[in-house]
């Protein structure tokens, strides 16, 4: 019986292996979650200004560079100036630092977090498949203690913030979920 069951499992993985391989539309999977098209071979990433009315002198070059590690890291595609298979360019639109949580303590209410929000507006080209294309707004934000003021919290929200709204992108971008 037991040999049985293992001529079965064999065959079921020969068939998982062999059944994807005739199929038409060839898309690669990596456990990175990306599911890029085969054809595509290079990316580009623009450099995104800060045209939010609030500025944070580190936010661009942050979130630029952070969109460039995760395509190299993640993906097998190569990155190129301009022009590349998958493109992205856009702007921070947003940077703003408004209450979170107010307590009373009494008849005086009091902000005890603050929440720094951060928006981008990305434009995602892909020269290979027009119709993946797209245009978005990402929008992400981190929370912190009001005691701390915003110049000294800023330099462990941002990569925060950006870490997640470049991983937003990429799901946009590499997935086909």
């Amino acid at each position: 019986m037991r040999r049985f069951y293992s001529r079965i499992a064999g065959l079921l993985l020969l068939a998982a292996l062999v059944v994807p391989a005739g199929c038409g539309v060839q898309i690669k999977y990596s456990l990175s979650g990306a599911s890029i098209p085969p054809d595509a071979k290079t990316f580009s990433v623009a450099y995104f200004p800060n045209n939010a009315t609030m500025v944070d002198p580190i936010l661009s070059s942050t979130l630029t560079d952070a969109l460039v590690d995760i395509f190299s890291r993640r993906t097998r595609l190569m990155q190129v100036e301009e022009g590349g298979d998958f493109a992205f360019e856009g702007e921070i639109t947003n940077y703003t630092s408004t209450t979170a949580a107010v307590s009373g303590a009494g008849n005086t209410d009091q902000a005890v977090l603050n929440r720094l929000t951060i928006s981008i507006k990305v434009r995602f080209t892909n020269a290979l498949d027009e119709k993946a294309s797209w245009n978005k707004t990402f929008t992400q934000f981190e929370d912190y203690d009001t005691s701390i003021p915003l110049t000294e919290a800023s330099g462990t929200l941002i990569p925060e913030i950006v870490d997640k709204l470049v991983t937003d992108i990429f799901q946009a971008s590499a997935s086909n979920w």
